[in-house]
């Protein structure tokens, strides 16, 4: 049984297990111990241990872990299994990219439709994903259980779209509006996504690297 407080690293952690695992099946891997899974995948065993702790006891000493098995337990831990609804809000380039790229359905997640003001795409059917008027948004709302929604729609829009969402019953944003959404006063969830972050830290670790290696090779060259 999952534990009241769990960390957001350990929760963060959760969909590499998921990935490396599907890795592991793919291969034709039955089992595989704690120390080889830390071992593939840049961790401690005692962290593996730790991690899956805070929600069960999944392994086997001497065993190891069953990779079905494990996979299905953390598929659950992720609410892979509890159908949830999707509709996707800014048909733009990310929105489009979304719609066509990303496999909802295979992480157990049902996209019901998705929303735009452009009448060249309102009516159109991407990837068998219908795409309504923005005007019908509050109706869809108001008949269809919708627990998460995708916003993508331009930043001058962004906070307005997101509070008609939360004021009728979405519970969670996957927010790649680029900005903060004001949504405070409701109890939804909101996961930002910055492409921005990932590329600047990525850019940290490779100045870090480069002084590194230049560091290095000035104190080789004194020698």
């Amino acid at each position: 049984m999952k534990q009241a407080k769990v960390s957001n690293n350990v929760i963060r952690r959760m969909p590499r297990y998921l990935r490396k695992l599907d890795e592991l099946k793919a291969a034709g891997v039955d089992r595989i111990s704690s120390f080889e899974l830390g071992r593939q995948m840049g961790l401690t065993s005692s962290q593996i241990r730790q991690d899956f702790s805070c929600f069960g006891e999944f392994g086997q000493q001497g065993y190891g872990y069953n990779v079905t098995g494990l996979r299905g337990e953390i598929a659950g831990i992720l609410g892979m299994n509890r159908d949830f609804s999707v509709i996707l809000v800014g048909v733009g380039n990310i929105g489009r990219a979304m719609i066509e790229n990303f496999c909802f359905e295979q992480y157990g997640f049902h996209l019901l439709a998705a929303f735009d003001v452009r009448p060249e795409v309102v009516g159109s059917d991407i990837s068998g994903v219908r795409v309504h008027d923005i005007s019908e948004l509050k109706n869809l709302l108001e008949t269809h259980r919708v627990d998460i929604a995708v916003l993508s729609v331009p930043k001058l829009i962004a906070n307005k779209v997101a509070r008609e969402l939360v004021e009728h019953g979405v519970k969670a944003i996957w927010n790649f509006t680029n900005i903060e959404l004001d949504v405070s006063e409701s109890e939804a969830i909101v996961e930002n996504i910055h492409f921005s972050d990932s590329l600047l830290a990525l850019g940290y670790y490779l100045g870090e690297k480069l002084d590194a290696e230049a560091a290095a090779a000035a104190k080789q060259a004194r020698q």
